[in-house]
């Protein structure tokens, strides 16, 4: 591999090195025929190009060229920013004209997919062309806020626990009004209920969803996701996924693997899976992603938030970790859930918050700490996010805030045992009002830099605007279930 993209700029460690030349003998040994260069959006969609075996071969080499336009473009396709003036409506040269980026697979992720046989899936990081990494590569960016951990000697480690609603698709063939433009995203296809819902762990009604569950189980077994359980929540058809803690970058490749994976194999078995935090069905209650955190030393992987004694609930590293989650909660909002949708979950007396609480292990707080003194497994879970998040913005923002609390050696306020009625920071209750608190603060300009806050900033208002100008002229409750049509179009299928 000598002389190539990936030795000029160094982008690989040894065991990345190690498991590239091992993957010729697979390919040819598995008779992959296509492999899927994939990369996150800013949405923390699964975006891909598929090239054949000879092609990938070369891209362990000298990486594949794919166009900025997934980064420039929104959810509908429609372009955000000006690409064709210098500096691409963002004031940064390198973006003039909508460049080519070079995207670069990443031996470690490499899978094949178990429903399609003959092909093959690898996640890559995005540079440019001279090796500089890609401004608006959000796993990049989360590995650079890991890497502010490491210099602590500390690894977080995250648990995934995902609700997604599954429903039968009841129309055989797309129409003109399942196709939108630039701009405006066509109407979702039909389906239906897959069970009554609204009764809680009920076996037979989970029974009604096991033949689809089973292959699903079979095929994360397959991708090496490590499924915990599959339960049937509150809602019609309401899942929730949870897997075994990992160090955070895998998790977070875990969940972008995880959601593409589940929508593909239920499509294809005639289902739709949406991660859609509020569906305009009606009777169908929120879905939720709760982000399950541990501190462990990364030499001992001895877990850092264990209390020494029994009256405390956690260690002190642990409360000022906590205390940073706490009160940049507002700022790090709109990464947890960043879309329209999903501020229909902050109510009062639901199991979403709706300001900046914790207790132990209390499901109406932002965060429930969990585990106790000799507990290996204590930890917090946020509950703050929905699952249309990007995980590695979610999971970067978290690191972000809790790390400004263990460098201030923060202390969190007192346990709320009444949570909906404590006085706390309210949390924003509009995508647009999490933009604003965004926008103001110091803390996440300074760890993800202004060029991506205002990238991202630009590419949320893009959506904000588009959903305001639907309301305008047709009210922002017309659909079923207290959502608006233009909701039900932009998420329903997307996520």
């Amino acid at each position: 591999m000598s002389g190539g993209f990936i030795e000029r700029h160094n982008l690989w460690n040894d065991e990345q090195i190690r498991r590239a030349a091992e993957l010729e003998k697979r390919i040819k040994s598995e008779d992959i025929k296509l492999i899927r260069l994939a990369w996150s959006d800013s949405h923390g969609s699964s975006r891909t190009k598929e090239v054949s075996a000879p092609v990938f071969l070369k891209s362990l080499k000298d990486g594949y060229n794919i166009n900025v336009a997934t980064f420039t473009l929104d959810a509908t396709g429609g372009r955000v920013f000006r690409s064709f003036i210098r500096g691409g409506g963002m004031g940064l040269d390198e973006m003039t004209g909508s460049p080519n980026l070079t995207v670069m697979p990443d031996p470690l992720t490499f899978r094949t997919l178990p429903w399609a046989p003959g092909l093959g899936w690898v996640l890559c990081n995005e540079y440019f062309d001279d090796g500089t990494p890609f401004h608006f590569s959000s796993r990049q960016l989360l590995h650079k806020q890991i890497d502010r951990f490491a210099k602590r000697n500390i690894d977080l480690i995250v648990g995934l626990e995902v609700e997604w609603y599954l429903r039968r698709v009841e129309q055989e063939r797309l129409t003109p009004e399942n196709s939108g433009i630039p701009g405006e995203r066509g109407r979702p296809i039909e389906t239906s209920s897959v069970e009554p819902g609204y009764s809680y762990h009920l076996e037979s009604n989970f029974d009604l969803m096991q033949p689809i569950l089973s292959e699903l189980a079979n095929i994360y077994e397959k991708l090496e996701l490590p499924l915990r359980s599959i339960e049937n929540e509150y809602g019609p058809g309401q899942v929730e996924c949870t897997f075994d803690a990992q160090p955070a970058a895998q998790a977070a490749d875990d969940f972008l693997l995880f959601r593409t994976a589940t929508r593909q194999v239920c499509r294809r078995h005639g289902y739709m899976a949406t991660f859609m935090c509020k569906p305009a069905i009606e009777g169908y209650c929120t879905n939720g992603w709760h982000l399950h955190q541990s501190l462990v030393d990364r030499d001992t992987q001895q877990n850092l938030c264990m209390p020494e004694g029994a009256d405390e609930p956690l260690s002190p590293l642990a409360k000022n970790y906590m205390a940073g989650l706490l009160e940049n909660a507002n700022a790090s909002s709109v990464f947890a859930t960043p879309t329209i949708n999903g501020y229909r979950r902050f109510m009062p007396n639901s199991l979403a918050p709706d300001r900046a609480t914790w207790s132990h292990d209390h499901r109406g707080t932002m965060l429930r700490v969990l585990g106790g003194m000799g507990d290996p497994a204590t930890r917090f879970e946020n509950r703050i996010g929905e699952p249309a998040a990007n995980p590695y913005l979610f999971i970067a923002s978290q690191i972000v805030g809790g790390l400004d609390g263990i460098e201030r050696n923060a202390e969190p306020w007192g346990a709320d045992d009444a949570p909906y009625e404590a006085d706390r920071p309210m949390l924003p209750t509009t995508l647009e009002a999490a933009l604003e608190t965004l926008d103001g603060s110091k803390l996440f300009r300074e760890a993800f830099g202004d060029t991506y806050i205002d990238y991202y900033l630009g590419l949320k208002h893009a959506e904000l605007n588009r959903f305001k100008a639907y309301v305008e002229d047709n009210g922002d409750q017309d659909a079923e279930n207290g959502i608006s049509h233009w909701e039900q179009n932009e998420y329903f299928d997307f996520f």
